[in-house]
């Protein structure tokens, strides 16, 4: 019996505006064409994640055919599709993610292009249990991408950005811990002003935490993405017309980077990766860590440096690697990059 034929929901206008809307950048195989333009334009396709500094990562990690490599955050499966190509059908790669939705898109996606169980391993799991991945294997290479997927952050049921209204939820993973809202009704104004501050090194801390505790004291709530934003709008009234637009949107970007750090414990998550890492690697096998905040960054340079004054890493990158001009144009998304490396002694 042939399927009945459905056809896709029709939009208002001449161009889609809601999410669930822009049927082709959220099936980007289909329509190849449109997606160029787009990236050409300087802007990410909803629903697919561009990959940063790939060929900087390729340099550094050095890949041959017939090794065994770790991406540690799986994501759109960019890099891991990169990665694969070098080992050119020879030896084996593992991946994990702690992301549900997106990494099972990701398995069919590669799954798709021929890479299957025989050379890809994906395990639904977070990087701090690196040691558990494949136990009793050390790796030639590792790879650990911080940042998050443009996926999740342009999809608002998941809550990663003010630009839509969505439940305030920021979990990477979404079938386990407490979404953003619950967490910040645990929080009192003295806690809610140190998170920010620490997590996201924001300036109006004390009189966003102080807006966001009234709204709770009157009775009132915060569950969506929206209602956040109006709340750090509202607590920025102070501030001059003419600079306020901005402040409001650089404090919103980081309140909601702060929580998500938050909620996803991602501090205490990279402390456990980095002491793993020695133990998973194989002698002269090289890491690569991608990082998108100041906090993180410091983490990985200092791990890295000590390690190697312990003799544990024969070589580490002095200096941070950054995305080209063009490459921060094509894809604004990666401005904030840096790249760290090591090797192991």
């Amino acid at each position: 019996m042939e399927q009945e034929h459905k056809r896709r929901v029709r939009y208002k206008g001449t161009h889609p505006r809601s999410y669930r809307e822009k049927y082709k950048e959220l099936n980007p195989e289909k329509y190849q064409a449109d997606v160029e333009k787009i990236v050409q334009s300087g802007k990410t396709p909803a629903g697919m994640h561009i990959s940063i500094m790939v060929e900087e990562i390729l340099d550094v990690l050095q890949i041959q055919p017939g090794q065994t490599g770790y991406d540690a955050t799986l994501g759109y499966g960019g890099h891991t599709r990169r990665m694969l190509e070098a080992l050119q059908g020879q030896g084996h790669l593992y991946a994990t993610d702690v992301d549900p939705i997106e990494s099972e898109k990701t398995r069919k996606r590669l799954a798709d292009l021929g890479y299957g169980p025989d050379i890809l391993t994906i395990r639904r799991m977070n990087f701090a249990q690196a040691d558990q991945v494949a136990p009793g294997v050390q790796f030639d290479f590792v790879l650990a991408d911080l940042g998050v997927s443009s996926m999740q952050i342009d999809n608002p049921e998941r809550g990663f950005t003010f630009k839509y209204d969505g439940p305030l939820d920021l979990r990477l993973d979404p079938t386990s811990g407490v979404p953003a809202a619950v967490r910040l009704r645990e929080l009192d104004q003295e806690e809610l002003t140190a998170l920010l501050v620490e997590n996201a090194d924001e300036p109006y801390a004390a009189a966003i935490a102080k807006a966001v505790r009234k709204v709770f004291k009157s009775g009132g709530a915060i569950e969506t993405t929206k209602q956040l934003a109006a709340v750090i709008e509202s607590a920025l009234s102070f501030l001059p017309q003419a600079e306020r637009r901005e402040a409001v949107k650089k404090s919103c970007q980081r309140t909601f980077q702060a929580l998500r750090i938050d909620v996803n414990s991602e501090f205490e998550v990279l402390y456990s990766f980095l002491e793993k890492l020695p133990d998973i690697l194989k002698s002269g096998g090289r890491a690569a860590v991608l990082t998108f905040h100041s906090g993180e960054d410091r983490l990985v340079k200092q791990a890295f440096r000590q390690y190697q004054r312990q003799g544990i890493f024969s070589e580490v990158s002095q200096d941070v690697i950054r995305p080209s001009a063009q490459e921060c144009y094509q894809n604004p998304r990666a401005r904030a990059t840096k790249l760290r490396w090591a090797v192991r002694a």
